[in-house]
């Protein structure tokens, strides 16, 4: 009896030893997988989306406030034009080379100047010559063709101070005997504009450009001519503002 009862011990000793070790196993796996979980929770926060996301806005906000460059600028363009109208030693109203624009006597090609100006923002240039061109558009006429007979070249008294700030030159001129004044070639003679754009306008009274872009091209070689040249009959002069906005828009000034 006190053999069973000693046997009976043991085993129940045994039993309770068995379980307390499972419970300590248990406890400890437990213990292992919450503490992983912990530790790739604190790996998630401390990775980088959210430095990326800053970095990328900034970026985004560097990218927004830097300005495209400006391929119109008018400080680069000058508007050199020829009239009879300021070399004839009288007012314009009295000249034979002159509109009527918004009530004012003007220049025909000072007028195309003008709403090319309007535009743009160019700088106008004036050319100017010692010769006294005739008011009367009769003796105007044969003066013009005694020029171009002779092949004059008429002298400059005015210049401009500083070709190399302009990349585009607008060079207008009315249309004698089909072809440039002389004092055109005296103009071209005078200045490189090898590089440069040019681009013609012109006032005829019905001969239009005639052949006078490809003397421009023949005359300054080393220069962008553009062929897609103004040209406007002088009786349509006062009301060429939207033809000329409608021509530059072409040409994308």
């Amino acid at each position: 009896m006190k053999r069973l009862i000693a046997i009976l011990t043991v085993a129940l000793a045994f039993s309770l030893t068995a379980c307390g070790n499972t419970r300590g196993n248990s406890s400890a796996t437990e213990n292992s997988n919450s503490q992983s979980s912990t530790n790739s929770t604190s790996s998630g926060s401390s990775s980088a989306p959210t430095s990326s996301t800053n970095n990328s806005s900034e970026q985004g906000s560097q990218s927004e406030s830097s300005t495209a460059p400006d391929n119109n600028d008018s400080s680069n363009i000058l508007i050199a034009y020829f009239t009879a109208a300021e070399n004839s030693g009288v007012d314009a109203v009295a000249s034979a080379s002159y509109s009527m624009v918004n009530g004012e006597p003007v220049g025909r090609l000072r007028a195309i100047a003008n709403m090319i100006q309007t535009e743009t923002g160019g700088d106008l240039f004036s050319i100017r010559t010692s010769v006294v061109y005739p008011a009367d558009i009769s003796e105007l006429i044969d003066y013009a063709a005694e020029e171009q007979r002779e092949d004059v070249r008429p002298e400059l008294t005015s210049h401009i101070d500083d070709l190399d700030k302009y990349d585009t030159i607008f060079v207008g001129y009315p249309n004698w005997w089909a072809d440039l004044p002389q004092v055109m070639y005296s103009f071209f003679d005078e200045y490189d504009f090898s590089g440069k754009t040019i681009i013609p306008f012109n006032v005829h009274n019905g001969s239009r450009l005639s052949g006078t872009v490809n003397t421009i091209k023949e005359l300054e070689p080393n220069a962008n001519v553009a062929t897609d040249a103004f040209t406007i009959n002088e009786r349509n002069v006062p009301d060429a503002a939207a033809e000329v906005k409608e021509w530059l828009g072409g040409l994308e000034y």
